[in-house]
């Protein structure tokens, strides 16, 4: 029923990252990885180093013990450097092929050129480098280096490393008669990694070399040959097929959904971040943390908990990447016991909790910032809304959700006015230098009735009679109402928003969490406040700041709010589409993606928005196999500002309402009998058996049901592809280029 036309190697080449001038730092570098192993490329102005390309290579579960206590942080792992004979200046040509997933270079240098390929294998866990010299060039060579062995100039490059734990490192290298070399780490006190390389000259002959390497964390025998193994096995596979099994993965990745708007920037933007998602974890990978495989001087050498983490997968849903979903699953399916004993002894019978920073154990005690556990679990009910995995649900989200729930009921205190209140918590990233802990904070009591509510919903679901049931309804009529006051939602009990704030805590009843629609005139009014009030705060706006506003903004269908808010998150990234603060914080624009799904796709509560906060300017937008909760999956097509056609595919049968804005003579074409039934408000809803699909459309628009519904990119600004990569200073107002 659907025509897919979209050529994609040409529709993502228009996106790929690009650098004429040669990346200078890791705000700039062109990245690359397999959600275990990363590399971060770049080079050095420093007269000593301008002969270096580096690659700063990450390992996303290597971490080390502190000798003062506290959690293990993530480490350096060392760097791959290509070390040319002449000196790299300018022109430069670098590219991030995004629909191969690769890194593509041709480099001049003082004394030849040097063309250069790059990759970390989809599902092997081996970075492959690809190195064709001239003959001035032919000296150029490959070197490892532990970080301990790099040079101080490049180790400071990004910024001197104040307050991120730096073990000290025994390093051993062992030859082997084959070619493979071994790199062991030992560090103080625990830990360690192991990598392993091999470099041989390519068949075809001439000044052309292939690299393999690979890292693990670990250095006993076990993890020694496995990362040889990886290198040899990898090393003795037909070239051009293990290449092209790389490709295959992604181009199947790529496919799984399609978008594209009249934005140029944000349509390259979007497409970068689907890229980095799949770069960043797999589903049987690490959980993502701050930096994903690209660590780099941070003082967040680990994983948080109220509100990266979260963010960072929010993409996966709409997006039906949900594959990638599954490492947050499986992280917290095998640290139940840890999650329990988070909470103080006396409530671990019946409760869990999340601290708000850790290592990939999750071992951190819950503080004073309860909520964090709590909105894990409503990632994970949007993990199972899109699949409707019911043994996801029953065996891991209606326990873990309980416990959760119990923890926030054990501390509840009725009040003189006969509601349940709660005790003076933190809303995360408010006052966080004076300690700030409010009562009654809107972050805890949104997050506690979202898990009331969805508690019972599940019961439900099961058609289980919980003896927990009576007590989540009793919570639910007695639990006091969110602090409001004339400026909107405020921080908790007597504290309004005073300064600036740059987390949507205290709006988490809107987004993400959907409490409130803003269906009705008062709850709009009161979201547009809060979300008003929350600008005029300036002095801490941050890169999620914008994100969350461009999906509140986008909830209550004002479309050109919420792409005013996104647009300033383009001037906050940096020229590959990085994020950072004092460290790196991949989340920011990972939840820039989702909002743009926000402004095209909506399915929380009862039903499926399409096209709910599409800005005025944006008169043609096509997306297709977009899921939403209930397990479909849409495609849509806008045309001149209206809404032309609409496709519902049923993935499991579920109960399927779709608002549109279409008007006029709205008509269906399906595959099979399908009862539609008009609702009134532009709601249709329709009985769609599991596997079955259908078309709404606008008769206005197109003449017949007999015509194919098709898929097609729309038009790109030329002078704006390649928007991103290297710094592009010319192009920061997406000036054309004569």
């Amino acid at each position: 029923m659907i025509k897919t036309l979209v050529d994609w190697p040409s529709f993502m080449a228009r996106h790929d990252l690009t650098w004429s001038v040669k990346p200078n730092s890791w705000n700039e570098g062109a990245f690359i990885g397999n959600g275990f192993i990363g590399a971060m490329i770049y080079s050095e102005e420093h007269r000593e180093k301008r002969n270096v390309l580096r690659f700063v290579l990450g390992c996303t579960d290597v971490t080390a013990q502190k000798p003062g206590g506290g959690f293990p942080p993530r480490v350096p792992v060392g760097e791959l450097h290509l070390e040319l004979a002449g000196w790299y200046y300018q022109p430069s040509n670098i590219r991030i092929d995004l629909w191969n997933a690769e890194m593509r270079a041709e480099i001049t240098t003082t004394v030849g050129t040097v063309k250069l390929r790059a990759f970390i294998h989809s599902l092997d866990k081996v970075l492959a480098i690809e190195l064709e010299t001239s003959e001035g060039e032919k000296d150029a060579q490959m070197a490892w280096y532990a970080f301990s062995e790099v040079d101080h100039v490049l180790k400071n490059a990004d910024g001197f490393n104040l307050n991120q734990y730096l073990p000290k490192a025994e390093v051993e290298r062992q030859s082997n008669e084959d070619g493979l070399t071994v790199g062991v780490q030992r560090f103080d006190y625990d830990g360690g990694c192991t990598t392993a390389w091999m470099e041989v000259q390519a068949e075809e002959g001439g000044n052309l070399r292939r690299l393999w390497l690979s890292i693990g964390n670990g250095f006993d025998t076990q993890v020694k040959q496995r990362i040889e193994s990886n290198v040899r096995l990898a090393s003795t596979q037909l070239w051009e097929s293990w290449v092209e099994v790389h490709r295959s993965w992604w181009h199947d990745y790529y496919r799984q959904s399609f978008v594209s708007i009249p934005d140029t920037i944000l349509e390259s933007f979007y497409w970068i971040q689907m890229y980095k998602l799949a770069s960043a974890t797999r589903s049987d990978g690490m959980i993502m943390d701050n930096q994903g495989p690209w660590l780099t001087t941070t003082p967040w050498a680990g994983v948080w908990f109220n509100m990266n983490v979260q963010m960072s997968y929010s993409p996966v849903y709409t997006s039906g990447r949900l594959e990638l979903g599954e490492s947050l699953i499986h992280a917290f399916q095998d640290n139940m016991a840890q999650l329990i004993r988070n909470v103080p002894e006396q409530y671990r019978e019946d409760s869990a909790g999340l601290g708000r920073s850790m290592s990939y154990d999750l071992a951190g005690s819950v503080g004073t910032e309860v909520g964090n556990l709590t909105w894990v679990c409503h990632n994970l009910w949007r993990h199972y809304r899109h699949t409707m995995d019911e043994s996801m649900l029953k065996e891991l989200l209606f326990p873990l959700l309980k416990r959760s729930v119990q923890y926030y009921l054990h501390l509840l205190e009725v009040g003189d006015d006969g509601k349940l209140h709660l005790p003076p918590m933190i809303s995360p990233e408010y006052g966080s230098f004076l300690q700030l802990t409010v009562p009654d904070t809107h972050y805890d009591l949104a997050l506690l009735r979202w898990g009331c509510q969805t508690l019972l919903r599940i019961s439900s679901i099961l058609d289980i009679e919980d003896a927990g049931c009576a007590r989540w309804e009793e919570t639910l009529a007695q639990l006091t109402p969110l602090p409001v006051d004339e400026t909107g939602f405020m921080i908790g009990a007597d504290q309004p928003l005073e300064f600036g704030h740059r987390h949507f805590s205290h709006l988490m009843a809107v987004f993400p969490l959907h409490l409130m629609s803003g269906d009705t005139p008062e709850e709009r009014e009161l979201i547009i406040r809060s979300l008003r009030h929350w600008f005029a705060r300036e002095g801490d706006l941050r890169g999620f700041t914008f994100t969350g506003a461009a999906s509140i903004a986008a909830a209550v269908g004002e479309g050109d709010e919420s792409l005013k808010y996104l647009k300033t998150l383009i001037h906050l990234l940096k020229p590959n589409t990085m994020y950072r603060e004092a460290g790196p914080v991949i989340e920011s624009p990972l939840a820039g993606a989702e909002a743009i799904h926000d402004m095209l796709l909506q399915s929380w509560g009862e039903e499926i928005r399409v096209f709910p906060a599409v800005p005025s300017a944006w008169k043609e937008v096509v997306f297709h196999n977009l899921r939403t909760e209930g397990a479909f999956e849409i495609s849509a097509t806008r045309s001149e500002g209206a809404t032309v056609w609409i496709r519902v595919k049923s993935l499991a049968g579920q109960p399927c309402r779709i608002k549109t804005d279409m008007i006029g003579d709205i008509r269906m074409s399906a595959s099979s009998v399908v009862q539609l039934l008009s609702l009134g408000g532009g709601v249709y809803e329709l009985e769609l058996p599991q596997g079955e699909e259908a078309v709404l459309y606008n008769a206005n628009h197109i003449a017949t049901d007999a015509c194919s519904w098709e898929i097609a990119p729309v038009p790109a600004e030329s002078h704006l592809c390649g928007y991103f990569g290297g710094n592009k200073p010319w192009r920061l107002y997406g000036l054309p280029i004569q």
